[in-house]
């Protein structure tokens, strides 16, 4: 794991992290020169005591490390204590709790988890705030720091079988990337309490009626519950949206091996593959086989023919998987 643990030497080696690579780039090491004057105080310290949801001092801590908020990490900061206490008390954090959280930023959630938890263990791609950040977290011990793009870590390089929690502040862009690979993983968090757009909340928590591919990826793995609407304003820039923080109790175990959720999901992608049409007909094009064995398939299941993929339960796509599956092991002739 290439880390930067706290307590090493400010400055002297950060990672530069691109999709395919990682590159080490060496820093010229700062030297901090005593001050004589007893009134001038040490300004790593001012940084430290900095309150990160004051939006004057954020900006000059900005600032100061030659920054500006980045639209291409998606990074809007949150301004808004309450909110932030929001989120800490959602997960629920105890003294022997460790804690995953991902596009740390500057550290203001960093800072309210390290409080709380034993171990908190914070990800950050972006080479500049990667240093702000050692600088906002300096006097908490049990924070590590993780130079790297979220999607390529694994929770088992970093917390072996040990469970954790997934706390964070999630950029709008790489959302359902996220949940996918930190829900599939052989170590997924026991939860996940995370800040998401508020309308890709409504969709993860839907019930058949107004289910989606989202919310069935999720619901296989978990039990989705937002805990409450956070508005634009609570942010600094103001994103054009308002945002949920969101709650996952991730199932002990999956319903299927892995090698049978592949296949499944496989299934599901295909009867979601043509909106608005009766799930026979996008099943017998996503699929491949002829409608009328199609039809039996739902038949068999017990699910209606003219029903539409969002209307289906995790339940009922289990089983409708299961009837499917079967039929292939016995080689049945697609179309």
């Amino acid at each position: 794991m290439i880390a930067y643990q706290q307590g090493l030497t400010v400055g002297k080696w950060f990672v530069r992290v691109s999709n395919t690579s990682i590159e080490q780039v060496e820093q010229e090491s700062q030297t901090l020169t005593e001050d004589n004057t007893p009134d001038m105080p040490n300004p790593l310290h001012v940084i430290d005591m900095v309150d990160l949801t004051d939006v004057r001092a954020l900006r000059n801590v900005l600032t100061s490390h030659g920054m500006r908020p980045n639209k291409a990490f998606g990074q809007n900061f949150l301004i808004d204590r309450a909110i932030l206490q929001q989120i800490v008390q959602a997960a629920e954090i105890t003294a022997e709790d460790e804690i995953l959280e991902v596009g740390a930023g500057t550290g203001v959630l960093t800072r309210e988890l390290a409080q709380q938890a034993r171990r908190v263990v914070a990800v950050e791609i972006e080479r500049d705030m990667l240093k702000l950040l050692a600088d906002t977290t300096r006097q908490y011990p049990n924070v590590e720091l993780i130079a790297r793009n979220l999607l390529f870590l694994d929770p088992a390089e970093v917390f072996g079988q040990v469970p954790y929690k997934l706390v964070a502040n999630l950029p709008y862009y790489i959302t359902a990337p996220t949940f996918r690979h930190f829900l599939e993983n052989a170590n997924p968090p026991k939860i996940l309490v995370v800040m998401v757009q508020w309308e890709v909340a409504q969709r993860i928590v839907a019930e058949p009626g107004d289910m989606s591919l989202l919310a069935v990826s999720v619901q296989f793995y978990g039990q989705p519950k937002i805990i409450s609407r956070v508005p634009a304003r609570a942010f600094y820039p103001a994103p054009k949206v308002d945002s949920a923080i969101l709650r996952i109790d991730v199932h002990g175990e999956a319903p299927l091996t892995h090698d049978e959720r592949d296949r499944f999901f496989k299934v599901v992608q295909a009867g979601f593959s043509e909106k608005r049409k009766q799930v026979h007909n996008s099943l017998t094009h996503g699929l491949h086989y002829k409608n009328e064995i199609v039809r039996g398939w739902l038949n068999e299941a017990g699910i209606e023919s003219s029903r539409r993929a969002e209307t289906l339960s995790i339940e009922e796509w289990i089983r409708l998987w299961r009837v499917i599956d079967q039929a292939k092991q016995r080689g049945v002739s697609e179309a």
